[in-house]
């Protein structure tokens, strides 16, 4: 096949999967209460891919720049997402994350919850721990989001699945 044909293949399947890739996320406008939380702009993304990966950090990046959120925060929510949502394709094999605007206590931020029906984890405090890894990766996912997010809170049940809630608050 010559070069020509085959760039314009490649051109055409990247542009599909843009397309097909964008239709993955859902949104939603309006405001809801989230316990004492405002919580509007919400975008949820179903995840069972590496793609479906890169579609929740770009969307996270793009709702916290909507947000007011700075380029470095924007990189730290999108790393934030990128870690937890790897955790569901490398360990659930499907899942969601919800991205959300929020407003609380007079602060504006970003809310973001990764839900899964995956096998659980059996120990937490262990899974919290830089360097520890079930899946020979380096284990810096889980300790990793915690720390550059300003809230994290994990719950997780054996055959039932494991939900991550984080917050990054607006400076």
């Amino acid at each position: 096949m010559s070069r020509l044909r085959w760039s314009s293949l490649v051109c055409l399947w990247r542009a599909w999967r843009r397309r097909s890739t964008s239709k993955r996320a859902s949104r939603t406008s309006g405001t809801s209460r989230n316990g004492a939380a405002t919580v509007s702009a919400e975008v949820s993304v179903p995840i069972e891919r590496d793609a479906d990966i890169v579609t929740a950090r770009q969307e996270g990046r793009q709702l916290a720049a909507a947000a007011g959120f700075s380029s470095a925060d924007q990189t730290i929510i999108a790393l934030a997402i990128s870690e937890i949502t790897r955790n569901i394709v490398s360990y659930a094999q499907r899942g969601k994350v919800t991205l959300s605007r929020m407003d609380e206590g007079g602060r504006r931020g970003i809310l973001i919850v990764a839900q899964d029906d995956g096998p659980g984890i059996p120990d937490i405090d262990l899974a919290m721990r830089d360097g520890y890894s079930t899946a020979k990766s380096l284990g810096v996912g889980l300790p990793g989001a915690r720390r550059v997010m300003d809230e994290f809170e994990l719950v997780s049940a054996l055959g039932k699945g494991t939900t991550v809630t984080m917050k990054k608050w607006l400076r």
